[in-house]
């Protein structure tokens, strides 16, 4: 078999085609990481060598230090992925310390991982204690509905919850925590790595303001689903919006039967989102 056949590789792989496919991913926008586990190590190590020297990640996340990482690199196309995996991802390890990488395969002519790889480590470090270690992968999608609710309006997290729970059934069942919103930080810094970790630490997806969505969960189905309905709820929103001709939609989603949904499925909502 070749490190593509890996079941943890295709499936990367269709994530990146699927947001594509979604319109989610113009240019080189967006990125994914999965953390990969003790058998997905054993199925690629044929395939891995050392690379590169330890390079600094700018960030210190010691909570996955000596973990590997499947990762979109920097600059490239997630259209692209699947036409020559090699050159757009690579699997990267990550020192004791938390705070250098080295490549061990992929990557080619000198690639690098995700100019978003600093929020990527603190995500997977938060959640991954969050989680009890099942949190394994992270996604950045540039989502047009959901960054057009952050242009079009002036919302917070408790705002831009409310709205995408009362607009479609299935949002407060995918998110019944709510959903993060950051407002506008410098994409690829350290300060974006940062105050998302902070938010990762009550919401599993972050809206960043004008930019797109991050989220994490512990399977690729999972995190993908999660922001696969955050913006069809956003959509609906908007289109009905639109019908109404800019006015607020008249009949959303109450807060008594936003507690009756999750009631019927065992789910404990942000009561701080409620009223």
């Amino acid at each position: 078999m070749s490190i593509e056949q890996a079941n943890c590789i295709r499936r990367f792989m269709r994530i990146c085609e699927d947001g594509y496919k979604k319109g989610w991913h113009e240019a080189n926008g967006g990125n994914l990481s999965y953390r990969m586990d003790a058998e997905d190590i054993a199925v690629c190590k044929p395939y891995l060598s050392v690379k590169t020297p330890w390079i600094s990640i700018g960030v210190s996340a010691p909570g996955i230090g000596g973990e590997v990482f499947v990762v979109t690199g920097a600059g490239k196309y997630m259209r692209k992925v699947g036409i020559d995996l090699s050159d757009n991802v690579g699997i990267v390890e990550i020192n004791s310390a938390g705070d250098a990488y080295r490549v061990i395969w992929g990557f080619e002519d000198a690639g690098r991982p995700t100019s978003e790889f600093e929020s990527h480590l603190l995500i997977h470090e938060v959640c991954s204690e969050l989680s009890g270690d099942a949190d394994r992968v992270v996604y950045h999608a540039h989502t047009p509905y959901l960054a057009a609710l952050t242009t079009a309006f002036q919302v917070d997290s408790r705002v831009l919850s409310r709205v995408l729970w009362k607009s479609n059934t299935e949002c407060i069942i995918a998110a019944p925590e709510g959903v993060g919103l950051l407002e506008f930080t410098q994409p690829g810094s350290i300060e974006l790595a940062q105050k998302t970790a902070e938010l990762m630490k009550d919401f599993r997806a972050v809206v960043w303001e004008g930019h797109g969505v991050v989220a994490c969960s512990e399977t690729f189905d999972d995190t993908f689903g999660l922001i696969d309905t955050l913006e069809k709820a956003a959509t609906i929103y908007a289109i009905t919006r639109a019908m109404r001709g800019g006015d607020e939609a008249a009949n959303l989603l109450s807060d008594d039967q936003l507690r009756v949904i999750c009631e019927g499925y065992g789910l404990e909502p942000n009561e701080d989102f409620l009223s």
